[in-house]
């Protein structure tokens, strides 16, 4: 059998691999050993896991293969914000940003292989989709940038990818990040983010999530979300309000709206009062987004002053409003710039 078509080791669970070494007639605390290697130690190979004997890691590589994110390539930005991308075993390429802020640092992690719903400002849109992460190669990213900085305090689900069209292995990755078994973060420390995948926050509600959601909108009128973010042509803001309202009914939870602010499209005191009417029907907090360019959108950053008004025109309907600063612009490492030059 060649390597390419055997199973990735993470793919099972515990009682797989205990299944296994029962199998193979091995001693069942084995399986054990094996699981904290590749959760809780991180390991990036059967060599690494050196408590066990040559011939059980013999075994394990001619029965599994182990498909690491592997980092090749990292740039540096003048604000600190470092962008690392990311060798899959296919060949396909990903990016995840560690950004440090003061004694903090938030790892901005990628879901997919690039992205199949297109939004018009993000440059991950326009590389077309590859494939879904598996959990594991979601988890090499955050070990990784922590590994460059020790005070990890966030994770965000805002790289490449939509997460919600990659639900099983996202929450599985997760699971793996809060478990005691892996690196025992907690999920009040998670952000995922996506664009409304009406069905699947749904799903989310149903499962009760203890980490936090985003719902990327960016624009809160159908003919302007619609010019932006093609999806929205099926599933308009209607049908996303009412599942927000589920959600919210299910979890008892407030969310996060967040909203990059366009030059000259929805920065206007107009797209403020219908923001303020989409925040009626729930419990949120806004995160305002300086847009970050990119090539040939059309799009450009807002002015200063107009974004002075409508943050301040939100105030005035008591809503929670932040203002998130670009970092790692210089570096295409900003919020919608991952992977179009490396696309190129």
């Amino acid at each position: 059998m060649s390597g390419d078509a055997l199973p990735d080791i993470r793919s099972l669970s515990p009682e797989g691999i205990r299944g296994f070494f029962s199998e193979h007639n091995e001693k069942s605390f084995r399986a054990g050993q094996v699981y904290e290697w590749l959760w809780k130690r991180s390991c990036r190979s059967f060599d690494e896991m050196t408590n066990l004997p040559v011939n059980v890691r013999n075994l394990l590589k001619e029965h599994f293969t182990f498909n690491k994110a592997q980092p090749e390539l990292q740039q540096v930005s003048a604000d600190g914000t470092v962008k690392t991308g990311f060798r899959l075993h296919d060949g396909f390429f990903i990016e995840g940003v560690l950004i440090p802020s003061g004694e903090r640092a938030t790892a901005c992690i990628s879901s997919q292989a690039g992205c199949a719903l297109g939004c018009t400002f993000c440059a991950t849109g326009r590389m077309g989709f590859n494939r879904n992460l598996t959990a594991g190669e979601i988890f090499d990213q955050v070990t990784f940038l922590s590994s460059i900085k020790n005070n990890l305090s966030n994770i965000v689900y805002m790289g490449m990818g939509e997460p919600f069209l990659n639900y099983e292995a996202v929450v599985r990755s997760v699971e793996m990040i809060t478990s005691p078994e892996g690196l025992g973060m907690s999920p009040q420390r998670i952000t995922i983010s996506s664009i409304g995948i009406p069905k699947m926050i749904r799903k989310m509600a149903d499962d009760h999530p203890k980490y936090h959601f985003a719902l990327s909108l960016h624009a809160a009128t159908d003919e302007k979300r619609s010019r932006i973010i093609p999806f929205n042509l099926n599933h308009p803001i209607a049908e996303i309000t009412e599942v927000l309202k589920y959600y919210h009914s299910v979890t008892g939870k407030r969310f996060t709206i967040e909203y990059i602010l366009f030059g000259d499209f929805n920065d206007h005191v107009e797209d403020a009062k219908a923001l303020a009417r989409f925040c009626k029907s729930f419990p949120v907090k806004i995160n305002l987004i300086e847009y970050n360019p990119v090539e040939d959108t059309g799009l450009k950053i807002p002015d200063p002053d107009r974004t002075r008004q409508f943050i301040g025109f939100l105030e005035s309907k008591n809503l929670v409003v932040n203002l998130r600063r670009s970092r790692g612009r210089d570096i295409d490492a900003a919020c919608g710039q991952l992977a179009l030059k490396r696309a190129k």
